[in-house]
């Protein structure tokens, strides 16, 4: 995005703030950044956080900006865009939609056809700056749009593009709900170590700078996921006594299952969210 691009965003939870955070942090003008919501506890709090403009009324931002971040409920969206729809579509305004399970098609008919629509997958990681998020652009998006709307979403992360939409199916099953299994997992290991003996501090610490330690070294290794495994797994030990009960119990496949009927999921939820009046 060019320094003076201003950027409006509808909704203003957890995510907006997020993004906003990271945008000032890379130098991002506050001056340059609206937003609306109907709270004005939560407008307050913006403002006064990042010293930022605030409204209650959704097509004040679409008025003043040049990029628009639609960061509401997806339940709440179709409401959210109906203010706006002619604003986009005269200024032909890069929209950048968040909302979880709404596709494109979707938004844009309840924008009166504009096309000019990025649809991108964050997850909550992008709360600590720590965000993996995917985006989708259509044909109609240009090169420059696209630019624009990476840039924005690497202020909370890494990004990465789909070749298409349906792809954001598979990432919300994996990495948009990926933070949950992991918890999931940790949330294991730590009643186990305290059901060993250890303290419930004690475990906490332990699991947590585990799985921080593990997935840093996957990062920077220029090794895959299973030629790491095996090197920290000694023929005879420990871990190797631990991940012959994981194979006996098939929780390769478990996962595998998992993560499949999320991605159904998904696809169910867009097809009910699109339905919506």
């Amino acid at each position: 995005m060019t320094p003076r691009q201003r950027i409006g965003f509808i909704g203003g939870g957890n995510m907006t703030r997020s993004i906003i955070g990271g945008l000032i942090t890379n130098e991002i003008s506050p001056n340059l950044i609206k937003i609306s919501d109907p709270d004005p506890g939560q407008r307050d709090r913006l403002v006064a956080q990042f010293g930022i403009t605030a409204t209650q009324e959704n097509r004040e931002v679409a008025e003043d900006a040049d990029v628009v971040v639609l960061a509401v409920k997806p339940q709440v969206l179709r409401r959210a865009t109906g203010p706006i729809g002619d604003l986009v579509r005269d200024r032909n305004l890069l929209v950048i939609s968040i909302a979880a399970g709404v596709r494109i098609e979707d938004i844009s008919s309840w924008l009166g056809g504009h096309t000019a629509i990025v649809r991108v997958m964050p997850n909550t990681p992008a709360l600590v700056g720590s965000g993996a998020s995917a985006l989708f652009a259509p044909p109609s998006i240009t090169e420059a749009q696209c630019d624009t709307a990476e840039s924005i979403l690497r202020a909370v992360g890494i990004t990465v593009w789909l070749t298409n939409e349906d792809q954001i199916d598979t990432v919300t099953a994996l990495s948009g709900s990926g933070p949950a299994y992991f918890f999931y997992l940790m949330e294991a290991m730590e009643a186990t170590a305290c059901k060993l003996g250890l303290t419930p501090k004690m475990a906490r610490l332990l699991t947590l700078e585990t799985a921080i330690g593990a997935a840093r070294l996957a990062l920077e290794s220029s090794e895959d996921l299973s030629s790491l495994r095996k090197r920290v797994t000694s023929p005879g030990g420990t871990t190797e006594r631990a991940i012959e009960i994981f194979d006996q119990a098939e929780t390769d496949k478990t996962i595998e299952r998992a993560i499949s009927s999320a991605a159904v999921r998904s696809r169910e939820l867009a097809d009910l969210l699109g339905g919506e009046v």
